[in-house]
């Protein structure tokens, strides 16, 4: 058997003293981060209600557009929009604010400029597209 020198007193309450206090401070430096955590996760779930909010005012506007059975309006309408769909706010809806800019262009083209907004953010998301009209989205069939 092997002879070597060992040390068998295992931890003294000095190591044991140190380890706590350095797990405490680790603990405390990742409760910290909390706070910062829940609020960049509330940003984007506003962020995402407004961009699906967003993308479907200009997909909506589109398909209209893209109709040459449909009269287009150019000009700026606004409109309060919640994230549940009801015409009312639900519990725990927000209320955003839609701002569409519908502007001809050209002969059949025009563009489609939309905006949301909504309480506690600075400036509104927006997107814009390029819509021209199109026979085979004619409907209904025969319309002049």
């Amino acid at each position: 058997m092997w002879n070597l020198p060992r040390n068998d007193r295992g931890m003294s309450l000095v190591e044991v003293v140190v380890a706590m206090f350095l797990l405490t401070v680790a603990i405390m430096a990742i409760l910290s981060l909390q706070p910062s955590a829940w609020q960049t996760a509330g940003r984007s779930d506003f962020m995402g209600r407004a961009a699906e909010i967003l993308y479907k005012e200009l997909e909506t506007n589109e398909s209209y557009i893209m109709n040459p059975c449909n009269p287009v309006t150019v000009g700026t309408t606004s409109r309060t929009v919640y994230p549940s769909g009801l015409t009312a706010a639900a519990t725990g809806d927000v209320a955003y604010t839609v701002s569409t800019t519908i502007a001809s262009v050209g002969t059949n083209v025009w563009t489609v400029e939309a905006g949301v907004s909504w309480a506690g953010h600075a400036a509104p998301i927006t997107a814009k597209i390029t819509v021209t009209r199109q026979d085979r989205f004619r409907f209904p069939a025969g319309c002049v």
